[in-house]
């Protein structure tokens, strides 16, 4: 777990940033239906979606995620082990939770799963970065793409996952400029959305990075919102510009790495 060492107050737990945005009118149509872990709630969400996720309430690169589906005679659990992609089959419900109890229910989360758009048949999901200094309001700073490998239930890069630039996921999808142009407006004023909403409950922030996902029928959702130690490395080596210009923010409050 990353220990921060600069200025810039974080909304711990994904549930919690959930519950947040789902009492707000404007960002409340784009979080996916999220739960605590309980055999009560698995058996209700399952019933209510076709597939669904399950990982750690705080928690990131991909580590713990399982991904339920049901089978004909049951269900499969997908998760990741060093990397690897696995499966499991169950015959109930109750063996899938009981199957996950020494993973300790209470740091668990049950999220509907998004059907995730898809790039030359793998998937993706936009990171936004918003930040601000100190005393300042909320600017948009930069996207990240994270295009997972095929049939991955992660898009991670540490889970075998590659980071783009916007312009390269936007070349590849075949948009035109308008049409490009169209996302990249949509993606930052929802962005800065999100950023107000949190921050109206938390003191003290100065960055987030929102994961956003488009789903076959073209609906945008909120995946995550990192507001610990949002990563942005990458971009050092494929969009400089944009990495210059977070860490100019990111200095602002304190932070010296990436």
């Amino acid at each position: 777990m990353y220990t921060k060492t600069y200025r810039s107050a974080t909304i711990r737990g994904k549930l919690k940033v959930c519950r947040f945005l789902q009492n707000h009118a404007s960002t409340k149509p784009l979080i996916p239906s999220t739960t605590s872990f309980t055999l009560s709630n698995l058996k209700m969400m399952a019933a209510a979606h076709h597939a669904l996720y399950i990982k750690p309430n705080i928690g990131s690169l991909g580590v713990g995620v399982h991904k339920l589906e049901p089978l004909n005679d049951g269900y499969k659990l997908l998760y990741t082990k060093s990397k690897e992609q696995l499966s499991k089959s169950f015959h109930s419900l109750d063996d899938v939770y009981d199957h996950l109890l020494p993973a300790r229910p209470s740091r668990l989360i049950i999220q509907q799963a998004v059907s995730l758009d898809q790039v030359e048949n793998r998937p993706y999901d936009i990171r936004a970065m918003v930040q601000r200094k100190p005393g300042g309001i909320w600017h948009f700073t930069g996207f990240l793409i994270k295009v997972g490998a095929k049939g991955k239930i992660v898009t991670n890069y540490h889970q075998g996952g590659e980071i783009w630039t916007m312009k390269k996921l936007l070349h590849r999808k075949g948009y035109n400029d308008a049409k490009g142009s169209e996302l990249i407006s949509h993606l930052t004023q929802h962005s800065l959305t999100v950023a107000r909403a949190l921050s109206k409950h938390k003191a003290g922030m100065y960055e987030m990075g929102i994961d956003f996902a488009m789903d076959r029928n073209t609906h945008l959702w909120i995946l995550e919102v990192n507001s610990n130690h949002p990563q942005f490395r990458p971009l050092k080596w494929i969009d400089r510009r944009a990495y210059n210009r977070i860490m100019r923010f990111a200095r602002s409050y304190g932070r010296k790495d990436d």
